[in-house]
């Protein structure tokens, strides 16, 4: 996962990082990999800040991630990690995380939606984002947004369905810290 999100900032880096001269040429490798680690960390906090049903909505139906909440919210996250990890001022970071994020996510979820492209898929997405490796979260969103849209009745309907397990809290065991 982080391979082929770190593939997708090198493509994308040219004008934002490569070709900017606020961006010393020694610091562009180390802006491209704090780039795509605060990407995938920043997936990571917005899926534990109540932010999974947005996230999960993203990875299944595409939508606008231009729009999204996920991807405002990792756009921050990116820039705060620029600026206090290589000390780059607040208009590069902004300029720089505005540039890459929606692109690369689009890219990423476009990617996920390929049955063509086995680089990523929606459930390698979800699970790097939430620690929760191994889960059939693309067949649970599928049962759970039936009706089109994900809310904590479809979760808990989807849940029970798992075979109990602890229900909710064992389908989604550690999400939120617990464990």
């Amino acid at each position: 996962m982080f391979e082929t999100l770190m593939n997708l900032v090198q493509q994308q880096a040219g004008q934002s990082v490569i070709n900017n001269p606020a961006i010393p040429n020694s610091q562009n490798d180390s802006v491209m990999q704090t780039v795509a680690s605060s990407i995938l960390s920043g997936l990571g906090q917005q899926a534990q800040g109540g932010g999974l049903g947005n996230l999960l909505g993203m990875v299944v139906n595409g939508g606008n991630v231009q729009q999204s909440p996920v991807t405002q919210g990792v756009q921050s996250h990116v820039e705060e990690n620029l600026m206090e990890k290589l000390g780059i001022s607040p208009q590069v970071a902004m300029s720089v995380a505005g540039a890459l994020v929606p692109v690369v996510l689009s890219k990423l979820m476009h990617k996920a939606s390929d049955p063509n492209d086995s680089s990523v898929d929606g459930n390698s997405i979800l699970g790097a984002a939430t620690g929760q490796q191994g889960i059939d979260w693309m067949g649970m969103a599928g049962s759970a947004m039936a009706d089109g849209k994900l809310d904590m009745n479809d979760l808990l309907r989807v849940a029970t369905q798992q075979g109990g397990g602890g229900g909710l809290g064992g389908m989604l065991g550690g999400l939120f810290g617990g464990r």
